[in-house]
């Protein structure tokens, strides 16, 4: 149904994006053709409107909508999952137009969501400080407390993204405690490790066990366990999170994503300046760091006592 979509997944492929971006185009867009095909109005691409946009923005959002495999999906999307698919759809239509083939409708004629802006929260210090540790208190298997004990805290002490922190090998890591990163669009960048950080990489290394496994946080149970490729997925360090952060009662929704978050509001409300800050997170825009740096109540409190002009 999308004509020249394999040419489209080639392009992005040859040029440089990202095995994980090419794999979510390709994914979003099988999932549009799939509706397309069950559409009763549409018998060929040249009929996709506007029209057809908005109701397939009302199958997203349905009870009836199915994955680009077919099955069930076990979670409602968010708005920001929804915009994704659909700025997919936008440059895979951008593509068409670059080479001169013909398209049934503008790029710009494809709206996103409007999405709720919600203030973000950032869990207390000494909370952010509890989850990264328990892991030696909850896990009864040595290797796997090491091993996530260490995940977490290379992730406090660095702000990586969880898919840089799972895909981590040790030849990244420098003498000096310094990372290098291929990150996001194939962006290049240093992030680095704390002197606490360290020493949990180096604990768990020393336990990790001999593996063919290039990457440094690797599994213990399952089906990756014997893969020479075997690494951590970002699956299991979200749902581990989820269930310290349960045990430990912790009233913020601490995710791993928001372990990230902690580390650039924590590094802001220490002085950091936002443009290394920006570089640390691997944001393109400082617009998008702004969100981070700025997002908790006390730093914001901060800022007003120490500037404002009527303290007495």
């Amino acid at each position: 149904m999308l004509e020249h979509l394999e040419d489209f997944l080639l392009y992005i492929q040859v040029n440089n994006y990202s095995p994980e971006t090419v794999y979510n185009y390709e994914r979003d867009l099988k999932t549009f053709e799939n509706f397309l095909e069950d559409e009763a109005q549409i018998s060929s691409f040249d009929e996709i409107t506007k029209k057809t946009i908005e109701r397939y923005k009302a199958y997203l959002v349905s009870r009836d909508r199915k994955t680009a495999s077919g099955q069930n999906p076990e979670k409602k999307l968010t708005a920001g999952s929804i915009n994704r698919t659909l700025s997919g759809l936008r440059g895979y239509l951008k593509y068409l137009i670059k080479m001169d083939y013909k398209t049934p409708l503008a790029p710009e004629g494809i709206e996103l969501l409007r999405k709720e802006k919600k203030h973000p929260r950032v869990g207390e210090f000494k909370e952010i400080v509890r989850l990264i540790e328990c892991p030696s208190q909850f896990e009864k298997d040595k290797r796997i407390a090491m091993r996530n004990r260490a995940l977490l805290e290379v992730l406090f002490s660095t702000g990586m993204r969880i898919s840089e922190l799972v895909s981590l090998k040790g030849n990244q890591i420098d003498g000096t405690g310094r990372i290098f990163i291929k990150g996001k669009g194939r962006k290049e960048r240093f992030v680095y490790l704390t002197p606490r950080a360290e020493k949990h990489l180096k604990n768990y290394s020393a336990v990790r066990g001999k593996s063919d496994s290039p990457y440094l946080f690797i599994p213990y149970r399952g089906k990756n366990v014997h893969s020479q490729e075997k690494r951590i997925s970002p699956n299991y360090l979200e749902e581990k999170v989820k269930k310290y952060r349960e045990r430990l009662r912790l009233n913020v929704p601490i995710n791993v994503h928001g372990i990230r978050h902690a580390f650039a509001t924590y590094l802001a409300e220490n002085g950091a300046s936002p443009v290394a800050i920006q570089i640390l997170l691997g944001h393109e825009s400082l617009d998008t760091t702004t969100r981070y740096v700025h997002a908790s109540d006390r730093y914001a409190a901060k800022i007003h006592h120490k500037h404002h002009p009527l303290q007495d």
